[in-house]
């Protein structure tokens, strides 16, 4: 967890889950793996188990001791659904975020049936809330755009593409009902490339569909380089956000109280 992150596109990371395994080419050079990995067997440490997935309900109640509002990653260091999280586990890290109103919580998945399947039915008020965004990895056409599918179909007020790494030209994505979209290449050791005309297309479609467009990063072994500039200027487009103010101190601490009941 950190309340403060360098991720262009959130303020702060909450990790009541850690670890997860590759499922797809975007999972390739992960950069949460490559961390994790290099604490694997140093006592004490948070990721002394590498990137094993395994649940830290510790961590579960975070958000509600944060008064300043924030845009909050939600498990940048693993995947919420995967399938060796239970969904009574996701349905208490839903609660918090239901709680937790003044923050806006970003939920990224590449499990995408998991997520419509949970959505549609025990997650169904939590997803009506327009503080709390549904989104879903893209890399490329045959894993990606399912997942868009996927997110279509689920019952969320707020939906979201984290198109990241672009790793082929995507051709046509569905935005229908899609709120935001963030575009982005590979970086670290090993990144593959992504061309110009990819992102761009992207974003044009975006222009045609009313859907703002974020431009994280070109990418590369050093991507502050490369920079974040897209045709000449910063995409730095978002959805609106609520504009909820934080309790005071007493009630957050009922919140917290009541969350670990």
């Amino acid at each position: 967890m950190s309340d403060q992150s360098k991720i262009e596109w959130t303020d702060a990371t909450w990790n009541p889950v850690r670890g997860c395994t590759k499922i797809s080419p975007g999972c390739k050079f992960c950069y949460a793996e490559r961390f994790a990995e290099r604490f694997r067997g140093v006592a004490g440490h948070a990721y002394e188990h590498g990137f094993d997935p395994r649940l830290v309900p510790d961590k579960l109640t975070e958000p509600l001791s944060w008064r300043r509002p924030r845009m909050i990653f939600v498990n940048s260091m693993s995947d919420l659904f995967h399938e060796q999280v239970p969904d009574d586990y996701i349905a208490e890290v839903a609660k918090v975020m239901a709680r937790a109103n003044w923050h806006t919580f970003q939920v990224l998945t590449k499990r995408s049936q998991r997520l419509m399947d949970l959505v549609n039915g025990r997650l169904r008020d939590t997803a009506k809330l327009t503080h709390i965004w549904w989104g879903v990895s893209v890399e490329n056409r045959k894993h990606g755009l399912p997942r868009v599918t996927h997110l279509r179909s689920a019952a969320a007020q707020v939906r979201f593409l984290s198109i990241e790494p672009l790793l082929e030209d995507l051709g046509e994505v569905p935005l229908s009902g899609v709120s935001w979209v963030i575009v982005g290449g590979e970086s670290g050791p090993g990144a593959r490339p992504m061309r110009e005309e990819w992102a761009l297309s992207i974003r044009d479609q975006c222009r045609r569909a009313g859907v703002p467009f974020f431009f994280k990063q070109w990418g590369g072994v050093q991507k502050s380089r490369a920079g974040r500039r897209l045709a000449g200027r910063t995409y730095d487009e978002f959805p609106d956000l609520s504009s909820i103010q934080a309790p005071e101190n007493e009630v957050r601490l009922q919140h917290v109280r009541e969350a670990e009941e």
